[in-house]
């Protein structure tokens, strides 16, 4: 089996994206976005826009409220110091609009173009009212308010362990090492913006919602507890192909709502496609936090004690897992791969007059390694260390190791990815290259960084094995594609378990309809919970299957053999193939104890973490007369344990390597600090990294398999998003170092690089610079 399934679909114009569905007599929605951070509305008029040709209907949150539609949930919880306070998010504005983009009318009409003419002439009366963008600000005296409910702004205080065992280490400490630094806000920008169909069933009366997302089984909870009070069974959500997610697609947004609330209020299915622009301002933002850490060492530089403070920007609302990010999440890596006695985290939370802010690749651990490999560099640079030698000094090499929060890895080969990646990237000839730079007129510099991932998300999946009348074996699952591979991967796994052509699979996903449960991809669980959980499922379908060979073949189970799809007896006279079996076993004398059929569903909970861990080199050269940086190679040493498809795996490092570096370089969702309105709101601001940004990435798998699954898999989808940022401003940094620049935030443009090399060139006394 060579290739990918899904390619010859995707190739050849075949792929199954909702923006490409269409319903018959169907209406198309757009929506009335505000145009302030921070206001209250005085009034809505729609009449204009209600007497356009082609209008079917325009509507506010007061005509949502009067069929009792409720509220956006936030699906998390954990134990905080202050509680987590969630203000009440409509899906259209209540009274107030706490950020530029929220949704306050939506208009549905014939077609896409008169509904978006329709609501150009919604007037709304809005009353300007001060905005505050950055979370810092937020919660200092005197702030602008967004919730009575929450006092400064203040979304919650997380906070865990050992305050003060960690202060006394950093007191005891030879050295101690603390930076203040931004892990800057971006988006996702999927390649396939967000699109819904919202409609209902003519037959069953179900509200059926289509959507470009991950994550299905939880949007239809929540639309149907929270939103419309209804039983999960009369609503299904379901998602076909989907380009691109990394974390954005897995919420339910006020367009659902919307898109269901009018198709059974018309009659008529509903469809709205996003616009470039409307992602940006609508679609949830990622990372958005700003800390202060400390790193205390001893003498002989090994680590002693973390401390990290972490204000965490939610944006205006409390969206469905952002409060996460700060919190759990970030803990489970904080400390990285390395053996530090003790760490302690506190969060903020702080509501600002922005876009709400959730899970973005990673959602957390990027967050939490960037703080800690930032500090590591920090302390080789300003005490004499090695920063390679410090850090293999320091990775854990005992296992199982249980972090001081708590986190309990079980594997890894963190020392030898760190000598790897060094040999790989020819430090030792890093500084022939450093001068051949300099006498080019270019600052050259090496970075290094080591990555721990969590990876697990929820920690229950469902797998089933089906066989179907048309003789096809489904394969069904909990997780869910957005452009990895699963397909494929999930064929394969079976395929080789099973002995059958990989044509004999048909592979289900991503449909409520067709899935009893799951909980998507999120967390890079879909090996090591969805794989795992699907051959728990085919063994135990196998030793049903067993037993019902030995009846037709009238022989001991024991004596039975199974290869290549067929059960066969000892002697090999007699034998039985599986969709023989499967056939058979749907005949009462013949039925397995648990019922007639071989079909097979396992639900697993409390699965352990996994955690994906390695080392990462980038060299760059900086012209100091630009600021302008050029990637000239990066090596990643990465420990995914067992491989399945080594190169799908390669291809979501390369994937996570890009995003990382666009994060470390442009990429940046920028606010105006008076007015907030979105300054970053199209392509023409919002930076991404191109092909011609990006060097070829040397990419070495060497994993140290894990116990916590039966594939011995770790996730890999996170990695590369973890690793690189801070890896990239690692080596930019070693470039400047030689002019005194200490310190720069991402994102590292051009301009403030520029700007941090013309600060440091100030001219000194004697006239030398």
């Amino acid at each position: 089996m060579t290739g990918r399934i899904e390619d010859a679909r995707f190739l050849t114009g075949q792929g199954r994206y909702t923006a490409d569905h269409d319903r018959a007599d169907q209406l198309q929605a757009a929506i009335v976005r505000s145009p302030h951070a921070h206001a209250v509305i005085r009034a809505i008029d729609t009449a204009a826009a209600r007497a356009m040709p082609g209008v079917a209907g325009v509507w506010t949150q007061a005509d949502l409220a009067a069929d009792g539609i409720g509220t956006l949930p936030c699906a998390v919880s954990f134990e905080t110091v202050t509680p987590l306070i969630v203000p009440p998010r409509h899906a259209l504005a209540h009274d107030r609009v706490r950020h530029v983009g929220e949704p306050v009318a939506v208009v549905v009409a014939e077609s896409a173009a008169a509904a978006v003419d329709a609501a150009e002439l919604v007037a709304v009366d809005y009353e300007a009212l001060p905005a505050v963008v950055d979370p810092a600000a937020a919660l200092a005296d005197g702030a602008p308010a967004l919730w009575a409910e929450a006092p400064g702004n203040l979304a919650f205080t997380f906070e865990k362990g050992d305050r003060e065992a960690t202060g006394r280490a950093l007191a005891d400490a030879a050295h101690v090492v603390e930076l203040t630094l931004v892990n800057n806000r971006v988006s996702g920008v999927p390649l396939e913006p967000r699109a819904a169909i919202g409609e209902v069933d003519p037959d069953s009366g179900q509200l059926v919602l289509e959507l470009t997302g991950q994550g299905v089984h939880g949007i239809r909870g929540q639309l149907a507890r929270a939103v419309f009070g209804l039983p999960e069974s009369d609503i299904a959500v379901f998602a076909g192909d989907v380009g691109g997610n990394f974390g954005p697609k897995n919420f339910l947004y006020p367009e659902h709502v919307l898109l269901l609330w009018a198709a059974r209020k018309l009659g008529r299915a509903v469809k709205w496609v996003s616009a470039t622009g409307d992602d940006l301002m609508g679609a949830a933002h990622g990372r958005a936090m700003q800390y202060r850490g400390r790193l205390g060492l001893d003498g002989e530089g090994r680590f002693l004690a973390l401390d990290v403070d972490v204000v965490a920007d939610l944006g205006a609302f409390a969206s469905t897992a952002g409060p996460n990010a700060g919190t759990n999440a970030a803990s489970t890596a904080m400390g990285g791969i390395y053996a530090i006695p003790e760490i302690c985290m506190q969060t903020r939370g702080a509501f600002t007059n922005t876009t709400p802010v959730d899970a973005y690749r990673g959602a957390g651990k990027p967050e939490a390694n960037y703080i800690l490999e930032r500090l590591i560099d920090a302390a080789a640079r300003r005490h004499g260390f090695d920063p390679v030698a410090l850090r293999a000094k320091n990775a854990v090499a005992e296992f199982p190791y249980r972090k001081s929060l708590g986190a309990v890895l079980d594997s890894g080969n963190f020392a030898a990815n760190i000598e790897t990646a060094a040999r790989r990237a020819d430090r030792a000839g890093f500084e022939a290259r450093r001068a051949a730079s300099a006498e080019a007129g270019r600052l050259r510099g090496l970075g290094v960084a080591g990555f721990l991932e969590s990876a697990r998300g929820a920690p229950q999946e469902e797998a089933a094995i089906r066989f179907a009348a048309d003789g096809m074996v489904e394969l069904v699952t909990g997780t869910e594609s957005c452009g990895q591979g699963h397909e494929t991967t999930f064929t394969r796994i079976a395929a080789a378990r099973l002995g059958l052509p990989p044509a004999q699979f048909r592979y289900l996903q991503a449909d409520t309809r067709l899935t009893r449960t799951g909980f998507g991809h999120g967390g890079a669980r879909t090996m090591h919970m969805g794989a795992g959980t699907l051959v728990m499922a085919i063994e135990r379908m196998l030793a049903k299957a067993q037993a019902v060979a030995a009846q037709m073949l009238q022989a001991d189970a024991a004596a039975l053999r199974y290869d290549e799809g067929v059960f066969t007896l000892g002697d090999g006279e007699r034998s039985v193939s599986l969709p023989e079996v499967a056939t058979a076993a749907r005949q009462p004398e013949l039925a397995p104890d648990d019922g007639p059929g071989l079909d097979t569903t396992v639900f697993r909970e409390d699965a352990p973490y996994t955690f994906p861990g390695g080392c990462h080199i980038a060299e760059v050269e900086v012209d100091p007369e630009t600021g302008r940086v050029e990637i000239l190679s990066y090596i990643a040493v990465d420990d995914y344990g067992s491989l399945v498809l080594p190169a799908l795996a390669e291809g979501q490092v390369h994937g996570g390597l890009a995003q990382g570096i666009g994060q470390a370089l442009g990429e940046n969702i920028v606010y105006d600090d008076d007015s907030g309105q979105l300054l970053s709101g199209s392509l023409m601001d919002y930076w991404l990294p191109r092909a011609a940004d990006l060097p070829d990435f040397e990419v070495v798998l060497d994993g140290a398999p894990t116990a916590a699954n039966p594939l011995g898999v770790k996730g890999c989808g996170q990695a590369g998003c973890i690793s690189a940022p801070p890896t990239v401003i690692n080596a930019i940094l070693d470039a400047l170092a030689p002019l005194g620049v200490d310190d720069i935030d991402m994102p590292a443009t051009p301009e403030r690089i520029w700007r941090a090399i013309r600060a440091a060139r100030r001219p000194v006394a004697g006239g030398q610079t």
